[in-house]
């Protein structure tokens, strides 16, 4: 019988305490070091306040953060240059207002008529069909590939390469012709071309979004005998809102900018209102402010109702479904009131 093995095993001595001097406070003392009647008790330990881990260092950058936002506040306010009176004389101006409601309604068709075209895009290419699977992803793949103001380009300049379109039988009768000069304007090429766009980008958030929803719930539905459409339609898509909320709002604040790019074809949006009135008066700056405000404006106005629908599909989990807008903001923004407390535990996800 043979003895157990001890000669891997060696104790550790723990660290001696560090020395007292005769001279020391009690009080000053480490606590092994006390006799056991000023010792402190488990009580007075967990009531004892908490001291913070100094961080000198984000003092120090927040500091020159403060210092150099106080300067580009100053700057704004003091340079005559940027001539706010004369922002302020334009900020409503009747043309400024017509490019407006044109750059809003152009985001709105896009992109209700690009987030149809990608659901479709999206069963394409999650279908079992190798042919539906092929082309919905060489669609993807060219469009993406084309930047949107080449794409532009190319269906405002349609009428070189095709200058007229038939509709008929294939290779067949044709019986309605169309000039496409007189056809594609530059808001109908504006709309064709951002809207292939937004339906390539699209396609994959709800892909995405789609594959986020679990398998199983596909089935359960399955088995009690709906059909493919419907499933998709009552079942799986609105489950899979929670994943395409997030990324659809980013698009569409996206796409809200994005739309400045039409006036390189002439097409009187927000930003070519604001150039065909510096190009009178020669005063740029201020009208390029205009243009700014406004899409700070809309931006932050699609931000607060991004935040609202998300809360509401995220009803019924743990995804900050009873945060407040302003708790989240404070939360963000601590200089605002957070009372010492973290984003993350005002957002509820600590």
């Amino acid at each position: 019988m043979s003895s157990p093995d001890t000669s891997a095993r060696t104790a550790v001595a723990p660290e001696p305490p560090p020395p007292v001097t005769a001279d020391q406070p009690a009080a000053d003392r480490p606590a092994a070091n006390r006799p056991l009647h000023e010792r402190p008790e488990d009580g007075q330990l967990l009531a004892a306040k908490l001291v913070p881990l100094r961080r000198p260092g984000q003092w120090v950058s927040a500091l020159a953060l403060l210092v150099l936002l106080a300067m580009l506040v100053h700057t704004l306010l003091t340079n005559k240059r940027f001539q706010w009176d004369v922002v302020g004389s334009y900020f409503l101006n009747g043309s400024i207002v017509n490019g407006l409601v044109l750059t809003l309604w152009l985001t709105a068709a896009v992109m209700s008529t690009g987030y149809l075209l990608a659901i479709g895009v999206a069963a394409m290419r999650l279908s079992g069909n190798p042919v539906l699977r092929s082309l919905s992803f060489g669609f993807v793949w060219l469009v993406r590939s084309v930047p949107p103001l080449v794409q532009l380009l190319f269906w405002y300049e349609l009428a070189s390469l095709y200058p007229q379109l038939s509709l008929g039988i294939p290779f067949g009768h044709e019986f309605v012709t169309v000039r496409t000069a007189h056809l594609f304007s530059g808001i109908l090429a504006a709309y064709v071309g951002l809207t292939l766009d937004v339906a390539a980008f699209a396609s994959e958030i709800v892909r995405g979004g789609i594959l986020s929803v679990e398998h199983g719930q596909t089935e359960a539905a399955e088995a009690l005998g709906l059909g493919r459409a419907r499933i998709f339609r009552r079942i799986v898509l609105p489950q899979a809102m929670p994943a395409i909320i997030p990324a659809s709002g980013n698009l569409l604040i996206g796409m809200l900018k994005a739309t400045s790019i039409v006036s390189v074809i002439a097409v009187q949006d927000l930003l070519y209102s604001s150039e065909l009135i510096y190009n009178q008066n020669y005063l740029i700056i201020p009208l390029l402010l205009v243009a700014t405000l406004w899409y700070i404006i809309l931006t932050t106005l699609l931000s607060i109702g991004q935040f609202f629908v998300e809360r509401r599909y995220a009803r019924g989990s743990n995804r900050r479904s009873g945060t407040g807008f302003w708790q989240l903001f404070r939360g963000n923004v601590p200089l605002f009131g957070a009372n010492g407390r973290s984003g993350r535990e005002l957002a509820g996800l600590s």
